[in-house]
């Protein structure tokens, strides 16, 4: 039996849909879509173990499939033929143990998850990857797509145009104008992209998007595609391969569109279902307090004293943040991100300015170098530890979904003491003069008074 997979709405309408389809809502009720898997020829072709054996031996192989994500290629689109894997090397990211912050905040067992390490500093690239991967099939099988299009708050523009430019294919990305960082902006720019940038947040870039893509010949590349959701999934097969197959008991994610989490969620969900797993972690959606709609959401049903439903959510207009990839006010996956924290049994938590920044700089002191999303899950983390929520002896991730060095300004200002609250771990160059006694003598007074 062959590996097969197909979207479908999910609010359950019966029909399928081919994944060559331009299609991003259910036509019968307007929902979002989701890839779907035929599990039974998947359990069919390998059992768990040889599951686990031919992901861990194409990661050693041969170009595409030692991807992080097309090493799990039937899992993901087996619709791909891999003459027109479109792959930049990503995924195959460290899970780096975090000994000396976990003692610092009261953990046992705390792992950071740097998916910022892949090919432009983000792990957008997982979900890129295979987009763009299925737009060159899609083309190659007759499709008339002219260009690919997304709103984006950074890392996504510059993901979609590197993966268009490896594979020839035009890109447009709508940027709100004044609200992403300046490495955000070059690598768009650099790659070749159209990029426009609106007098917007990244709401209305997403309407503008919403508007381009009824054109069919302009494919939509934004997390309302699901095909991205298939890429991104492959970090929950990275983290247990990497645990030798053992779970975490917590995955903390930073949200914004909260595509991410429902991705993770689904991986896992799916490598239950082929016995890889035998239960499912616990899921911690992060948010930046100036863009937490989800939150807000979670906190209503838990005062009411139900379960998070959608009708608890309400949009609100995301405030200036340094977080900024994740200033979402009104997030395009929300039902699958409410259903992700259901499967999971997960959370939803939120961190001030200061505290995503200082956690930031307290895992900097300890080697992680943070983007501020990262900073927002470690403060998070922190405050659920206090809480006795999240236990010692426990065994957390935390995924970092960008490299530090694409906000740079945003450490700079912690340093430099020009944020808007005091850092508390700020570090400053010392500045001395040019003779060596000096110099030397001046070293050795500092290290004296930091020893005391």
């Amino acid at each position: 039996m062959r590996p097969n997979a197909w979207f479908q709405c999910i609010r359950g309408c019966p029909e399928r849909h081919p994944l060559s389809a331009i299609l991003y809502r259910c036509p019968r009720c307007d929902a979002l879509l989701e890839v779907a898997h035929d599990l039974a020829a998947l359990r069919e072709l390998a059992d768990p173990a040889g599951w686990r054996a031919r992901i861990a031996g194409r990661r050693g192989g041969a170009w595409p499939l030692q991807s992080g994500v097309w090493s799990a290629h039937e899992l993901v689109q087996p619709h791909v033929a891999e003459e027109h894997i479109v792959s930049l090397g990503e995924g195959n990211s460290a899970l780096l143990p975090a000994a000396r912050h976990a003692a610092s905040i009261g953990l046992g067992e705390l792992y950071v998850k740097q998916c910022g390490t892949s090919h432009t500093g983000s792990f957008k690239d997982l979900g890129m990857t295979v987009l763009v991967s299925s737009v060159q099939q899609m083309i190659a099988d007759g499709a008339p797509i002219r260009a690919v299009v997304c709103a984006s708050t950074g890392d996504t523009s510059a993901a979609l145009a590197a993966y268009g430019a490896a594979a020839g294919i035009p890109v447009i990305v709508l940027l709100p104008a004044g609200k992403i960082s300046a490495a955000q902006l070059l690598q768009p720019l650099a790659h070749g992209a159209l990029v426009c940038s609106l007098a917007t947040d990244f709401d209305g870039c997403m309407r503008v998007v919403q508007r381009l893509s009824e054109d069919p010949t302009l494919y939509l590349a934004n997390s309302m595609n699901s095909l991205r959701v298939e890429g991104q999934k492959t970090i929950a097969v990275e983290i247990l391969q990497q645990l030798g197959w053992e779970l975490p008991e917590w995955v903390l994610v930073p949200g914004g569109n909260l595509g991410n989490v429902s991705a993770i969620a689904k991986g896992f969900v799916e490598l239950r279902a082929l016995g890889l797993i035998d239960r499912l972690p616990r899921l911690v959606c992060c948010q930046a307090h100036r863009a937490n709609p989800l939150y807000r959401a979670f906190a209503r049903a838990r005062a009411a004293g139900h379960p998070l439903r959608e009708e608890d959510y309400q949009a609100v207009v995301a405030g200036p943040t340094q977080a900024s990839a994740i200033r979402i006010g009104a997030p395009v996956s929300l039902p699958k991100a409410i259903r992700a924290l259901h499967e999971c049994d997960g959370l939803v938590e939120e961190a001030s300015e200061e505290e995503l920044a200082d956690a930031a700089a307290r895992g900097d002191r300890h080697g992680l170098f943070c983007c501020p999303h990262t900073g927002v899950a470690l403060a998070c983390l922190e405050k659920l530890i206090a809480r006795g929520v999240i236990l010692r002896d426990e065994r957390v991730v935390v995924i970092s979904t960008a490299h530090g060095l694409k906000f740079s300004e945003f450490k700079a200002a912690y340093h430099e003491g020009r944020a808007e609250f005091a850092s508390h771990h700020q570090n400053r160059p010392v500045m001395l003069g040019a003779e060596p006694e000096a110099v030397v003598g001046a070293i050795h007074r500092l290290l004296d008074e930091a020893a005391t």
